[in-house]
């Protein structure tokens, strides 16, 4: 009786390894997914992303033939105001940390426990760009932890002018908006390239809400948080 017990402990504890083994196998695959891909934008542009195609597929609901506004602009064709107003706006310690500011996550933690709900992040550009590739609006830990993986593999794969050149390349800015000469040609009517200090500081303020602040161009806050951020562009550093 003794020895039958023990073999089919045994036995469950091969299955027990087993299982473990394929679900770590699944979890690397997984994640290896994403790392070739991140690999391969080091060189090349992406195409879409996993935003741009949520947006899309909302606008060709309505309207079937619906395409985005978007157009690759590389780093050195977007204006320097524009770079700055960005890292002002969302990381101002963009070019320090290895992907997650702590203290800004700190500071959001607190805010959002003296409001009694979420109504700030403190999310990074690199852990932005993280979402908008790959992964959704959705608010769970399991999301989180995906977008913190994610986000350490794009600093140890790509230095900072790429994060940041992907993201100003890729980054909402109205409806079906997407990207900075789309945003500069969609609000200004200029180029990427030609955007003035004013206007960089209009864009970044749109950010956080940009879908909103399309429909409320003449909002008094959005004017207000954009002199906030010209305000801090002389001292935001770029790569």
């Amino acid at each position: 009786m003794a020895g039958t017990i023990t073999r089919l402990w045994r036995r469950l504890a091969r299955w027990f390894v087993s299982g473990l083994a394929v679900l770590f196998a699944g979890f690397a695959l997984y994640q290896g997914w994403f790392l070739v891909h991140i690999v391969y934008w080091v060189k090349h542009n992406p195409d879409t992303t996993s935003v741009m195609d949520t947006r899309l597929a909302a606008l060709r609901k309505t309207s079937p033939q619906a395409r985005l506004q978007h157009r690759w602009v590389d780093y050195g064709r977007t204006s320097v105001h524009l770079k700055r107003a960005i890292v002002a706006a969302e990381d101002g310690k963009f070019l320090d940390h290895e992907g997650f500011d702590w203290e800004g996550i700190q500071r959001a933690l607190e805010k959002n426990r003296r409001r009694g709900k979420v109504v700030a992040g403190g999310s990074t550009i690199t852990q932005q760009l993280a979402k908008n590739l790959f992964l959704t609006g959705e608010r769970s830990l399991v999301r989180k932890g995906q977008e913190a993986i994610i986000t350490a593999m794009l600093e140890a794969v790509m230095d900072k002018r790429r994060i940041l050149e992907i993201y100003l390349n890729i980054a909402e800015w109205g409806e079906g908006v997407f990207g900075a000469d789309a945003a500069a040609r969609h609000y200004f009517g200029v180029s990427a390239a030609a955007v003035t200090a004013g206007q960089a500081a209009r864009l970044a303020a749109m950010l956080p809400r940009p879908r909103f602040y399309e429909r409320n161009r003449e909002s008094r806050y959005l004017a207000q948080y954009a002199d906030t951020i010209a305000a801090r562009m002389p001292a935001a550093q770029v790569p």
